[in-house]
């Protein structure tokens, strides 16, 4: 059992099939350092999936030992897009296709279920939120960042002044499907790539696995006849194999990857001369490995994103931390904000 004095907070990370739970104490200290998760039970339909929600703040406090009484509000994180308040698209997304999820209030549903106040962010804007207080620490409320997280899509967040950025429809942030410049980008042979969105050369439509598999790769194995990935059954299974040969030095993969990281550079260049941040964030498996290829895509980053001197001198660029745990842990941290007084 964890002691605990004054009032906690429970940040849950909802995905498409575990739910993530963490607890976050009004001192800002979080009791548990790993994943703990249950199913989350979401292609089961809506009223299955809150169930399984709460079920998961109900197992986080069991592992913890902490009281229910103790807990004052939850952090709910989903994937997107859905609007500010926790309403899932009409269009639904990857995690919630079915149709009784569009237009389906996720936050409210649950908030109702538990008697609980529920904050909500997707899961790129608590992902962001969480990287940007761990990165600035007691200088968070004063400083800005957007995060760049890349996965089977690429999300991502911006936060000005400590807080996430939402928008008026809550779809701020959605650095995917932002287009951005092709030119030296990509090979004059090579198609625009297609984002899934119905875009033309979107971030997403290159930095994603999603974008490997549909635009980047099916090339690359063309001006490579004689590559092992071939002999995959698929051209998704050889886009899960890439990362593995990269950080081995295969050429066609660090092509690849190349472009992904230039792609970056080129959306945090927009981003630089809108919102000027004092930090840029990427994360998602793309550099959740060995150190030297994390360091090799960092940099190639940095080196494609063009700042002005002054922008230069004063901005960051690092990972988003904790990336398994990130979702939950920026959950936690805007109930913590919103519902409990600053110690």
């Amino acid at each position: 059992m964890v002691l605990v004095n004054g009032p906690v907070v429970v940040g849950l990370d909802n995905g498409g099939t575990a739910n993530n739970a963490t607890i976050l104490t009004a001192a800002g200290e979080f009791l548990v350092d790993r994943m703990v998760e249950i199913p989350s039970r979401v292609k089961e339909g809506p009223e299955q999936a809150v169930t399984a929600l709460s079920d998961a703040l109900d197992n986080i406090l069991a592992v913890t030992g902490v009281q229910r009484e103790a807990v004052v509000a939850v952090g709910l994180d989903t994937p997107g897009p859905a609007t500010a308040d926790g309403v899932i698209s009409q269009k639904g997304s990857t995690n919630f296709s079915e149709p009784a999820w569009h237009g389906f209030d996720i936050r409210g549903a649950l908030e109702a279920r538990l008697g609980l106040p529920v904050v909500y962010n997707n899961d790129g804007n608590a992902a962001a939120l969480y990287a940007h207080h761990v990165y600035f620490g007691a200088a968070a409320a004063d400083t800005s960042s957007i995060s760049a997280i890349v996965g089977t899509g690429l999300g991502g967040g911006v936060v000005e002044n400590g807080q996430v950025v939402k928008g008026a429809a809550g779809m701020a942030g959605e650095l995917g499907h932002v287009t951005i410049p092709l030119h030296g980008l990509i090979e004059d042979d090579q198609p625009l790539p297609l984002c899934n969105c119905g875009f033309t050369g979107d971030s997403e439509s290159i930095a994603s696995l999603t974008g490997i598999a549909q635009n980047l790769l099916p090339y690359w194995l063309s001006r490579y006849p004689d590559h092992p990935l071939h002999a995959e059954p698929s051209i998704l299974a050889a886009a899960k194999k890439l990362r593995g040969l990269a950080e081995a030095g295969d050429e066609m993969a660090l092509r690849v990857f190349a472009q992904q990281a230039t792609a970056i550079g080129r959306l945090f260049t927009v981003a630089a001369n809108f919102t000027d941040p004092h930090a840029y964030f990427v994360g998602g498996g793309v550099v959740e490995t060995q150190p030297h290829f994390r360091e090799w895509f960092i940099k190639t980053v940095r080196e494609h994103t063009l700042l002005r001197a002054e922008q230069a001198a004063v901005a960051t660029f690092a990972l988003v931390p904790d990336l398994d745990m990130a979702g939950a842990r920026g959950a936690a941290i805007a109930a913590l904000e919103r519902h409990v007084p600053v110690q």
